[in-house]
C-alpha cells in the first residue's frame, strides 16, 4: 500500500481512472452526475409556489419552482452546498439552514422567494446559533428548537417577539403546529432516553401544558403532524406499543387516542389528505415501500399502484394528486405524479442526461444468533458463476435499512468487478422495534454477529471468495467496519471507513449533544457511568488486531465523527506499521459536492483493488 505522507499520516492515492476502457470509466461517472431532485415541498397557502434540492449545479442546492410560470432557479449558492429548506406559508420566503462548511452548526436563514441567497438575512435573530432541532413556521407564530452543548432549547417567535419557552439538558425538538396555530407538539426526553421521545402539546398562548404523551420504558412517540383543517386538533402519531411502528390519530383537546389498525407487515408512515379524512401511507417492508391511501371515516386500506423499488417521499396536493419520487436498485430516481383518475407520469425531469441504469438486488434470508437476517445481493452484470471478489456494504444510522433504491455508489463496486451485500443488521429499521433496540447496551458487537452470519453464507454458498472480501461502511457504517476489522480479522482482506466513530470516549467527548445524547440511551449511560461498555465496543480497543488494509476518509468539520478520535486510531496503526491510508477533507459529515463525492468514490474502489491485489 501506498507511504506516501499528507500530513503524518499515509495519503490515499488518488487515481485518474479506474478503467482502461472509456465506457465503463463515463458509465460510473455518468451515475454520479446525473442531475438528480427531490420531492418538491409546496407553501402551504400558496401551492404553486414550490422548493426543491438538487445536483444539477453539481452541488446540492436549495432551488425554486413556481408553478404558475414553470420558472425554475437556484436560490442558494454555497461552497459546500445546502439540503435543509422549507417555504413560508403564504409563499413569499424561502428558509434555508446556514452552517459552516458542512458543520451542521448555524442558523437558519430567510430571503424572498424571487429572490437569492444575496438577499437573506438572520430569520430568528433573536435564537442563538447550533444544532438544529425542528422548525415550524406558521403566520402568526413561528418555533425553532436549537441545540448546543448545554442541552436544547426551543423558541418562539409571536407576533415578532421571540421568547425561549423550553430548555432542557437531554435532547428535545420542535415537532409540529396546529393549522390554527394554537397548539405547538414538542418532543423531548426528560425521562432520560432520547431514542424513545415523549410528546408534550403546549399552547402558544403562554405555552402552558395542555396534552402529555409518553408510552413507557422503550416505547418511543413521535408526531408526525397536525390536521391540515382548520380548528381540528388532532394530532398523527407513530408508536410502538405492539412491537413495531404503527399509527394513532389523538386528538389533544379530548385527549382522546384512535389507533389505526393498517394490516400490513413491516412498518409504516403517513401524511395527512389535505381533507384531513384519509391518509397518504408509506409501508415499508424488506426493503421496499409501497403508498396506500387509508380512509379515516371507513377503515378501508386501498393501494396506490407502485413497482417495487423505494418511495423516496411523497405528498397529496391540495387537487388530491400523488407526488412522489421512485427507483429501484436498476433504475435510477425520477419524481412521479399520480392524478386522481390514475393516470401516472414524470412530474420533474432534471436537466442533462439521465444516469445509467445498473444491475438489480435480490434477497437472502440468513439465520444468525439473534433471529433472520435480510441483506440485500447484488452481482454483476455477466459476471461468472464462481466465487467473486465481494464488498459488504455496512448502511449508518444505525436506525436506518438498506432498500431497493438506486445507488450510483453500489453500482460502481459491481462495475470493477465485485458482488455487493448489503446486510440489514440488528439496530436497522423496518424490522419492528425488537430488532432495532437488539444492540442496546452491546452497540457494534451485535451487528458484526449479524454481519459474521451474512458472511458465512455468501462464502457457504459460492456468491464469495472469502480471500477477497472487503468490509465497507461510511458513519455508524464506518464504525461497524473499523470494528470489524479488529474483532474478525481472519474474514476481512480490507476495509474502508468513511466518517467512522474510531476511538468512541474521544467522540463521546467531542460529538454533538443530541448524538451524546443518543449514545447514553444506547450504551446504558456515558464513558464515566459505564467505561466497560465504550471499551468493549470501541474499535480503538481491537487496533493492535487489525490485519488487512485500511483506508480511512474523514471532513474536518464533522460534528458527528469528529476529527481527533479518528486521528487518535491512526496514530495508533501507525505506531505499529500497519498498513493504512487516510484521505481528509474540508466538509462535515460527508460531502455535498459531486465531484468531491466522485473523487472520495475513486479513491475507495482503487484501494479495495489495490488491496486485494487485483490493480
Amino acid at each position: 500500500m501506498s507511504t506516501q505522507s499528507g500530513n503524518q499520516y499515509p495519503s490515499a492515492v488518488v487515481p485518474d481512472r479506474l478503467f482502461d476502457e472509456a465506457e465503463p470509466e463515463n458509465r460510473w461517472r455518468a451515475r454520479f452526475h446525473a442531475p438528480r431532485i427531490s420531492v418538491p415541498e409546496w407553501a402551504r397557502d400558496a401551492p404553486g409556489a414550490n422548493i426543491y434540492v438538487s445536483n444539477a449545479s453539481g452541488v446540492w442546492e436549495v432551488y425554486a419552482w413556481d408553478r404558475a410560470t414553470d420558472g425554475h432557479r437556484r436560490v442558494t449558492d454555497r461552497p459546500n452546498g445546502t439540503l435543509h429548506a422549507t417555504p413560508s406559508p403564504d409563499g413569499s420566503q424561502i428558509w434555508w439552514f446556514d452552517d459552516t462548511d458542512g458543520d451542521e452548526f448555524g442558523s437558519w436563514r430567510s430571503q424572498p422567494f424571487d429572490g437569492d441567497s444575496s438577499a437573506a438575512v438572520k430569520a430568528l435573530p433573536d435564537v442563538h446559533d447550533g444544532y438544529p432541532a425542528g422548525l415550524e413556521i406558521g403566520t402568526r407564530v413561528i418555533a425553532a428548537g436549537v441545540s448546543t452543548d448545554d442541552g436544547s432549547a426551543l423558541f418562539a417567535t409571536i407576533d415578532g417577539r421571540t421568547e425561549r419557552f423550553y430548555q432542557h439538558t437531554d435532547d428535545a425538538g420542535i415537532a409540529s403546529l396546529s393549522r390554527d396555530e394554537s397548539l405547538l407538539a414538542i418532543t423531548h426526553s426528560e425521562h432520560g432516553d432520547s431514542r424513545h421521545p415523549a410528546l408534550r402539546v403546549l399552547s402558544t398562548e403562554g405555552f402552558t401544558t395542555v396534552a402529555d404523551k409518553w408510552d413507557g420504558e422503550g416505547k418511543g412517540l413521535q408526531a408526525l403532524e397536525f390536521s391540515p383543517v382548520p380548528g381540528d386538533q388532532r394530532l398523527l402519531v407513530l408508536h410502538e406499543r405492539h412491537g413495531r411502528e404503527e399509527l394513532l390519530v389523538w386528538d389533544v383537546r379530548t385527549d382522546t387516542e384512535t389507533e389505526l389498525e393498517i394490516d400490513l407487515p413491516g412498518e409504516v408512515v403517513a401524511d395527512w389528505y389535505p381533507d384531513a379524512r384519509a391518509l397518504l401511507v408509506v409501508h415499508f417492508h424488506e426493503a421496499r415501500s409501497s403508498l396506500y391511501r387509508y380512509d379515516l371515516d371507513t377503515g378501508e386500506l386501498s393501494s396506490v399502484d407502485t413497482p417495487p423499488g423505494r418511495i423516496g417521499g411523497a405528498g397529496v396536493r391540495p387537487d388530491g394528486s400523488i407526488e412522489y419520487s421512485w427507483s429501484s436498485a436498476a433504475e435510477p430516481a425520477a419524481v412521479r405524479v399520480r392524478t386522481t383518475d390514475g393516470a401516472d407520469s414524470v412530474l420533474l425531469k432534471p436537466p442533462g442526461e439521465p444516469a445509467p441504469g445498473s444491475s438489480p438486488v435480490t434477497d437472502a434470508f440468513v439465520e444468525g444468533v439473534g433471529g433472520r437476517i435480510h441483506a440485500l445481493v447484488s452481482r454483476p452484470a455477466g459476471a461468472p458463476d464462481g466465487p467473486l471478489p465481494t464488498v459488504f456494504s455496512l448502511h449508518g444510522g444505525p436506525h436506518a435499512a438498506d432498500e431497493d433504491r438506486f445507488s450510483a455508489y453500489r453500482s460502481i463496486w459491481l462495475d470493477a468487478g465485485f458482488a455487493v451485500v448489503e446486510v440489514n443488521y440488528r439496530g436497522s429499521t423496518g424490522y419492528g422495534s425488537a430488532w432495532r433496540d437488539a444492540i442496546e447496551g452491546r452497540p457494534g458487537l451485535t451487528e458484526l454477529d449479524d454481519v459474521a452470519a451474512v458472511h458465512d453464507w455468501a462464502v457457504s454458498s459460492g456468491l464469495s471468495n472469502k480471500d477477497k472480501c472487503v468490509v465497507n461502511g461510511a458513519s455508524w457504517g464506518g464504525y461497524l467496519t473499523l470494528l470489524a476489522l479488529g474483532t474478525q480479522p481472519t474474514r476481512w482482506a480490507a476495509g474502508v471507513a468513511g466518517v467512522p466513530v474510531a476511538d468512541y470516549v474521544a467522540a463521546y467527548e467531542d460529538e454533538m449533544e443530541q448524538l451524546r445524547s443518543f449514545d447514553r440511551a444506547l450504551f446504558g449511560g456515558s464513558p464515566a457511568e459505564v467505561p466497560a461498555v465504550y471499551r468493549d465496543c470501541s474499535p480503538l480497543t481491537y487496533v493492535d488486531a487489525v490485519a488487512a488494509p485500511v483506508l480511512v476518509l474523514a471532513g474536518d468539520n464533522d460534528p458527528r465523527c469528529p476529527i481527533r478520535q479518528i486521528e487518535n486510531y491512526l496514530d495508533r496503526l501507525g505506531a505499529r506499521g500497519a498498513p493504512h491510508e487516510f484521505y481528509r477533507y474540508d466538509a462535515g459529515h460527508g460531502s455535498l459536492v459531486i465531484a468531491e463525492t466522485i473523487k472520495q468514490t475513486s479513491i475507495e474502489v482503487y484501494f479495495a483493488l489495490r488491496a486485494l491485489g487485483l490493480r
